[in-house]
């Protein structure tokens, strides 16, 4: 069967399997935002600073999908225009709160919003990223399809993500947290062929994540030739060059 075949199967498979709703991830994060900064905040935060400094080498709109506690917003650039969303209105509290006490300006907007009904136009942001997010939500191929869509042409699309793997110890734990999913808000089994092979994402990067490449930054330019030659020349497109090596 050809990948791409293959590929869609895998995430009609997928999009059954998470039927986790919004209300079950909410009441997930309300339980962790007490002290989420202080624990998975902490492991992911070399990652969050290694996104936004790619991140920054960009210029225009930018769109956190999955925004958090807002760890990440002092570290964008100044240059920027960023957007946030999150699903969980106590992680969105904390992040206003950080917004405001560092006085980021350059913050525009921080939303509820589901990410897989995203509330803005089709080719918005000039770059969009989401965090530690596409083993959260309720129904990652619709997300993926949402985070295409606002997405301009020739604008990039970034994940950074821990990715299953079916090989030794680490493997075998995954699999034995699968039934912890709802309780610990996220899902340990996610292959990362699940998010490969969009029709108009186009692999550019990916990069292996400390601690111990756990968490994996994957870089995609959103293709569509036409567009992109008519923005590029409005716009002076640019793609940071592509990263392969473990940070």
């Amino acid at each position: 069967m050809p990948d791409k075949f293959r590929r869609q199967k895998d995430r009609e498979k997928m999009s059954d399997r998470h039927l986790k709703d919004n209300e079950t991830v909410k009441n997930a994060y309300a339980g962790w935002v007490s002290f989420y900064d202080y624990t998975f905040g902490v492991v992911s935060q070399v990652g969050r600073k290694h996104a936004v400094r790619t991140i920054n080498r960009r210029k225009g709109k930018v769109l956190e999908v999955g925004v958090g506690t807002g760890m990440s917003l002092q570290h964008y650039e100044k240059h920027l225009e960023i957007y946030g969303i999150d699903i969980s209105p106590e992680m969105l509290e904390r992040a206003e709160k950080r917004k405001n006490i560092k006085g980021l300006s350059h913050v525009k907007e921080l939303k509820e919003m589901s990410a897989c009904t995203l509330d803005y136009p089709d080719n918005y942001f000039d770059v969009v990223v989401g965090m530690y997010l596409i083993t959260v939500v309720p129904d990652p191929n619709k997300v993926m399809q949402e985070l295409r869509r606002v997405c301009k042409p020739g604008g990039e699309l970034m994940l950074v993500n821990h990715f299953s793997t079916e090989k030794g110890l680490r493997g075998w734990v995954e699999h034995k947290m699968i039934p912890l999913s709802d309780k610990i808000g996220w899902h340990p089994v996610f292959p990362i062929d699940n998010v490969l092979g969009y029709e108009g994402l186009k692999l550019v990067g990916q990069k292996s994540l400390r601690p111990a490449g756990v968490f994996t930054m994957l870089r995609f330019r959103k293709v569509d030739k036409e567009a992109v030659e008519t923005l590029g020349k409005k716009e002076g497109l640019n793609m940071p060059e592509d990263e392969k090596a473990v940070a």
